[in-house]
């Protein structure tokens, strides 16, 4: 399995789930565990999800989800779950 690491976060809006969750069924990226609270105002969510029958290249869907955070007013970050690891390994 080919995991990445999904984080977003920002102010709080409807909708922010279901455009993200949209934008990676349409690349056939499925969800595996999803994790969201929103704090005086403030969205954060972590996502796990499984890029093996991803269509498009994980650079494409980094951009991608990068600049659909722009559009939603959050900030979304993605990284390859051994990267994750390592960066957060004490």
């Amino acid at each position: 399995m080919n995991k990445v690491i999904i984080t977003v976060v920002g102010k709080d809006t409807v909708g922010i789930i279901a455009r993200v969750c949209t934008y990676l069924a349409e690349k056939k990226i499925n969800v595996l565990d999803i994790s969201q609270t929103i704090v005086q105002g403030y969205f954060n969510m972590m996502m796990i999800a499984d890029f093996e029958a991803a269509s498009t290249s994980f650079g494409e869907v980094c951009d991608a989800l990068e600049a659909l955070g722009e559009e939603i007013g959050v900030s979304i970050k993605c990284q390859r779950e051994e990267i994750f690891t390592k960066m957060h390994r004490i």
